[in-house]
């Protein structure tokens, strides 16, 4: 069965027409760019963009957030809303994308829900497939209904905390997804949360900050049981590691080792196995490799594992590449390396690819930043070492004095690079630093905009 328009598509045996939008692109110093957009009743097509994906089968996109919602009411009725109750009835027009949202009252009350629309299956394992889009049995049924979305009221532990982490336990009946955060994070917050009963605002701003590596606690142990050094360099590294407590500092060489070293231990596993072209799309990979190293630690059987050589072979290699890069790139002492060397971060303006800008929109050179992605302070980071993923806003509050704030934008308050607040909290963002907010006194200076 088939159709000469290709502007058709198969739905339970018969063809509808999709909805065809003619958009302009303007092209400076160029020629208008005229584009069909195609629209199924699964949203938009994009096999074009999809680099051959699904062969001859048509892509196209459903999602939540493309449908119509109403999240500016949300934010107003949350914005204006006095307790729990009405801050979560504000919620129920908080549609996509779904998030994490965390409550605190004058009251005492503290709260969370993972609020937003979450599609329901027949099948869960297919929820996060390509699915037929000819068959009417692989539509969304529904929609997680509100009030069984993941809650947490006043719990008898007597905080919330939330990192991206697994919410669901393996009971819920639901499928959230198959891609959690790793779990580092939010036992490090959990951890230090429960070490101390009266948590002041400035304590929170130091657990906000802290850089303690729970993957290396949990794994470097088990590393450095099965690794071989190679030569002087390597073993002067391994007694660096022993040597380590465990805090992905700046100025340290042992982040700088182990996170190259993971990466390593990554490439070993699936670098043979996974064509390039895919290993972008493995989002989570990190999570699995925990998993593989995990298992192996146990004495469980890894196919992966084995395929790589087997336990000491795999993290041998691993580590023994990892020196050799970070010797070509750092010198021969090992002591001398740092995680800052290679970790940095740097706030770039959209605009400023285009030549001569970026001496005026880029705040400087790239800044030696503490953390990583495993830490509570956030602060993932590319392949070159440069660090896109972290906490821009920051921000602590006691509920006892609900006026006074501590907080810090990175890199600033204005987008504008001719304000005093272009670029004016990015040394407090780098060093940890906040500064105080009171409702009460207010300043500022006039913006006028003109045509």
């Amino acid at each position: 069965m088939a159709t000469d328009n290709p502007e058709e598509f198969l739905y339970e045996g018969e063809w509808e027409q999709a909805d065809v939008m003619e958009e302009t692109i303007q092209v400076k110093d160029g020629s208008d760019v005229q584009l069909d957009v195609l629209e199924t009743r699964h949203g938009p097509v994009i096999s074009e963009f999809s680099e051959g994906a699904g062969g001859d089968t048509v892509l196209s996109l459903r999602w939540t957030a493309l449908d119509a919602t109403a999240e500016l009411d949300a934010i107003l009725e949350m914005n204006q809303a006095d307790d729990w109750e009405s801050f979560e009835k504000g919620l129920e027009k908080f549609s996509a994308p779904a998030q994490n949202f965390v409550f605190a009252g004058k009251d005492g009350t503290i709260a969370y829900k993972a609020n937003g629309r979450i599609p329901v299956y027949d099948d869960p394992d297919d929820a996060l497939l390509p699915l037929r889009g000819w068959k009417a049995e692989d539509e969304w049924q529904s929609y997680i209904p509100f009030d069984e979305l993941p809650t947490v009221i006043n719990p008898d532990q007597g905080y919330v905390a939330t990192a991206n982490n697994k919410v669901v336990s393996e009971e819920y009946p639901y499928h959230i997804s198959h891609n959690w955060a790793q779990p580092y994070r939010y036992t490090r917050i959990a951890e230090m949360l429960e070490s101390d009963e009266a948590v002041t605002a400035a304590d929170v701003q130091t657990m906000q900050m802290d850089v303690k590596n729970l993957q290396a606690e949990e794994f470097l142990p088990y590393l450095m049981e099965n690794t071989k050094a190679r030569g002087e360099v390597e073993k002067q590294a391994l007694q660096i590691m022993e040597e380590w407590n465990l805090e992905d500092d700046r100025n340290f060489p042992q982040p700088l080792i182990f996170h190259h070293w993971m990466a390593n231990i990554e490439n070993e596993l699936y670098q043979s196995s996974i064509p390039e072209s895919i290993q972008s799309l493995f989002r989570g990979s990190a999570q699995t490799t925990d998993e593989l190293l995990r298992k192996d630690r146990k004495g469980e059987t890894s196919l992966w594992v084995e395929k790589a050589g087997g336990r000491s072979a795999l993290i041998t290699e691993a580590f023994n590449n990892t020196i050799q890069e970070l010797e070509e790139e750092f010198g021969k002492d090992p002591s001398a390396w740092t995680w800052g060397s290679f970790h940095a971060v740097e706030f770039t303006h959209p605009l400023s690819s285009i030549g001569f800008l970026e001496r005026f929109l880029n705040p400087g050179e790239p800044r030696a930043v503490s953390g990583s992605r495993v830490t509570v302070r956030a602060a993932g980071f590319k392949e070159n070492g440069l660090v896109n993923h972290g906490a821009s806003w920051r921000f602590v509050i006691d509920m006892t004095d609900p006026e006074v704030g501590y907080h810090v934008v990175g890199p600033g308050q204005s987008g504008h690079f001719r304000s005093d607040w272009y670029h004016d909290q990015l040394e407090p963002w780098v060093e940890g630093q906040y500064h105080v907010t009171r409702l009460n006194e207010q300043e500022g200076k006039v913006l006028t905009l003109r045509p």
